[in-house]
């Protein structure tokens, strides 16, 4: 299950929250991924306790990484100097998770830094470390990355930011031999096909549990299901209705898995 972009504080949803727990519970999964943008203003405390406690209502394991809004704003040291001494404080001091079972590896890495509001960048070192971590596994693993920005702009996000170096993070995700790059940011749902050499698939939520959605049914309230068998990749988009209460499927993919990538969807 992939969750993204929760905006603890005043952009919080608690109906969409709650909703969200629950089926997450129905669910089961093997895995939750949030791939950042846990709180709306890192500054607040009181908004990492809110994470804190809404986190612990959800399915363990989980697999979390910051994002941009997870850096301090107004505290110009900490935002400059120590921008996740409050991530490490209040959800881990491991900024690069790594999650494995057999046939399946997801390595988690950092977008965020406090040299920009919105914008990522995948620094040299975070690159050697996925890329170092991927390595470990043959190419029959299925292999996910998750990053808080994306390497590609959704139609209708052409102002939003990606990582700036998105070149050279998607050379280092086809080299790793990445299946999927799970993301967030934007606040819209969308999935699609990247690559040269080995194309990989690129899975984004919507935001998942905050009142910041936007326009269509892409940028709901949103969260993916993703299940991974030998030879099939299967990713369900579940976009929140009003009228229902419940997170309801929008669109549904299938990717056969390739020796050179992706190149095939439904």
């Amino acid at each position: 299950m992939h969750i993204s972009d929760l905006h603890a504080g005043r952009a919080f949803h608690p109906r969409v929250a709650d909703q969200l727990a629950r089926e997450a519970h129905d669910l089961c999964p093997d895995l939750v991924i949030i791939s950042g943008d846990l709180v709306q203003r890192a500054d607040f405390m009181s908004q990492w306790e809110q994470i804190v406690q809404y986190l612990q209502r959800l399915p363990e394991p989980r697999l979390i990484i910051p994002g941009n809004h997870d850096v301090p704003l107004f505290h110009l040291f900490e935002r400059f100097f120590r921008p996740f001494d409050r991530y490490r404080q209040y959800i881990s001091p491991d900024l690069n998770p790594v999650f494995e079972r057999p046939g399946l590896v997801v390595v988690g890495g950092n977008s965020a830094h406090g040299w920009t509001i919105d914008g990522g960048y995948v620094d040299p070192d975070q690159q050697r470390e996925m890329e170092r971590q991927f390595a470990r596994y043959p190419d029959d693993v299925c292999k996910i990355a998750v990053l808080h920005h994306g390497v590609v702009r959704p139609p209708g996000c052409e102002r939003r930011s990606i990582v700036r170096n998105a070149d050279e993070v998607t050379q280092m995700l086809e080299r790793s031999g990445v299946d999927v790059l799970l993301c967030g940011h934007h606040h819209v749902a969308y999935v699609d096909v990247v690559g040269n050499a080995r194309k990989f698939i690129v899975c984004q939520s919507g935001t998942s549990a905050s009142r910041r959605i936007r326009e269509g049914m892409r940028g709901k309230n949103a969260y993916n299901v993703l299940m991974i068998k030998d030879s099939t990749i299967h990713i369900s988009q579940r976009v929140y209705v009003e009228t229902t209460g419940k997170f309801e499927p929008f669109a549904v993919y299938e990717f056969q898995r390739r020796a050179i990538g992706y190149s095939s969807m439904r």
